[in-house]
């Protein structure tokens, strides 16, 4: 053995010290960096791979802002069914389980399609924590975002449960007590006592609990205040092609305002923005209404993204929750001809209108004999058929998009398989900064939750038991009794007595009353028509 020389051993030893060294600094920002302070999820609902090549082909083939995030597919099936209804496809986004058409952040009756466990005797319908509700227990400010009524199903299933997503009094009642930070987009005819079954005045509750309500977009963009909530419409907001941006404002302008305000939190936020139309003109089988909308939801792509990248703390999420219609570029006319028909054949007739279907209905007059006229003027159609002609003057009220829409789609070549929703898999697009990880590769909509609750730091799961405790079991077991009273105008509350101890507990509030005492928890009373759920510290209010 030939001998080494001290010289050689010290080197050699320098040398490892130098390799552990540079080893270990490598691997500390990636241990640290697999969480995220904040998360902001954009879900454009109803978009499909062909909406969004359309869109990118209609503003002159430049890349959409979600382009560079692309990074998968997501399967889209719900419990029991391979199209999803958006409600639970909402639900597996926010909770990380699926569940059955129309339920909001609860389970499912049953769980049946290929590959899902069976849900557990007695947790039908049982309320799950939805990432908001988790980011909200752990510090974090948190919003909401939508071009639909904030009750809607995809907003709904992120901030309140119940398995009907018709239940708009109960869903922005929950909303309400759930004391989410910031919420714009619409709805204002059902948090008012004259749209509402129960009478109550949400509006009023609202702002004494210190929220600044506005308006319009001026009010929005002035507003000072921590705590905002914005309603800019009775109903829906308009597709962004019609939309007067002096009533109201952009999805990127609301998106913006959002993230301006949440970020104020040290501790970080939770953003949930919808796109929510463009599910909406895909039923209608309209290609203006899916463009228009489209092309709105990727500004507000871009508006978080360029936080994202320049505040290096915050993951950004685009998915649909599911297709519609079936959208193709190219139709039954173009069989033989697909391959030699120029850009222009599809591109063109969808340029000239300056309208979408929805728009456009209030240019007919009366008795819409202004038929030609308007079709010309707005659609840039002036070949319109008998039945045509026919079809539009027949269309109902809130219909004409479903009127015009298949008219413009005949011209520019665009097909439609279906007026419902579709069940291929859609496109996960995913910003993460530094060394978090991105998902890839094909994943179930529920791993988006799953993602969301890994970057954060927090357990759904967990979160699930603390909220949402079986109240009747619980008091029971402490010898109390339990009661459903009802005020005679729909309000219910769960009292429960124990002794000479009260404890009132108004469904779908985060309050208390202990024996006369208002107590402010932090999780609602939730009932699901069959069981009433309470948060743990409800419970524990008995002694």
């Amino acid at each position: 053995m030939k001998h080494i020389s001290q010289k050689s051993i010290a080197l050699a030893l320098s040398l490892c010290m130098f390799l552990s060294m540079f080893l270990w600094i490598g691997q500390v920002p990636a241990e640290a960096g697999k969480k995220a302070k904040n998360v902001i999820i954009l879900i454009p609902d109803g978009m499909t791979v062909a909406g969004t090549t359309l869109a990118r082909w209609y503003q002159g083939g430049t890349p959409l802002a979600m382009d560079e995030m692309a990074c998968g597919l997501v399967r889209t099936y719900s419990a029991d069914a391979p199209i999803a209804d958006s409600a639970p496809a909402g639900t597996a986004f926010a909770t990380g389980h699926k569940s059955h058409t129309g339920y909001v952040g609860v389970l499912p009756d049953a769980a049946n399609m290929p590959g899902l466990a069976p849900i557990a005797k007695g947790d039908e319908k049982k309320p799950v924590a939805t990432i908001l509700e988790a980011a909200k227990l752990a510090g974090k400010a948190t919003g909401l975002v939508a071009t639909s009524e904030i009750m809607h199903a995809t907003p709904a299933a992120f901030s309140s449960h119940f398995p009907s997503r018709k239940n708009y009094d109960d869903l922005s009642e929950q909303q309400v007590y759930n004391r989410i930070d910031v919420v714009l987009g619409a709805g204002s005819k059902f948090l008012s006592p004259e749209g509402r079954k129960d009478k109550t005045d949400l509006i009023s509750i609202i702002k004494n609990l210190g929220y600044d309500y506005v308006t319009t977009p001026e009010a929005m963009k002035n507003s000072k205040s921590d705590k905002i909530w914005g309603m800019f419409s009775p109903t829906n907001l308009s597709y962004d092609m019609d939309r007067n941006p002096a009533e109201q404002p952009s999805l990127a302008e609301m998106t913006a305002k959002a993230i301006e305000v949440l970020s104020k939190d040290k501790d970080g936020f939770f953003l949930m923005v919808e796109g929510s139309k463009i599910d909406w003109a895909a039923h209608a089988n309209d290609p203006i209404g899916v463009i228009s909308d489209i092309l709105a939801f990727d500004k507000a792509v871009k508006t978080a993204l360029d936080f994202a990248k320049k505040n290096r703390d915050t993951v950004v999420i685009a998915v649909t929750d599911h297709g519609n219609g079936g959208i193709s570029i190219g139709d039954r006319a173009t069989t033989k001809t697909y391959d030699e028909e120029p850009l222009s054949a599809f591109i063109a007739p969808l340029k000239k209108a300056k309208l979408t279907g929805e728009g456009l209905e209030s240019k007919f007059n009366a008795n819409r004999s202004n038929i030609k006229e308007v079709m010309a003027t707005y659609f840039g159609i002036t070949d319109l058929t008998e039945e045509e002609i026919k079809t539009i003057k027949e269309a109902k009220a809130g219909s004409m998009n479903y009127a015009v829409g298949p008219i413009i789609s005949k011209r520019a070549h665009i097909g439609w398989t279906t007026g419902g929703h579709t069940g291929e898999d859609v496109v996960l697009y995913v910003y993460a900064p530094g060394s978090v990880e991105r998902p890839t590769g094909v994943i179930e909509n529920t791993d988006v939750a799953r993602y969301m609750e890994k970057v954060l730091g927090v357990s759904l799961d967990e979160v699930t038991k603390k909220l949402f405790v079986d109240a009747k079991a619980a008091f029971e077991a402490k010898g109390a009794k339990v009661e459903k009273v009802d005020d005679g105008n729909g309000n219910f509350s769960l009292v429960v007595t124990k002794g000479s101890t009260k404890v009132e507990l108004p469904f779908n509030t985060n309050i208390a009353i202990v024996d006369g005492k208002k107590v402010e928890m932090s999780g609602l009373t939730v009932d699901n028509g069959v069981k009433t759920y309470v948060p743990s510290e409800a419970v524990n209010l008995i002694k």
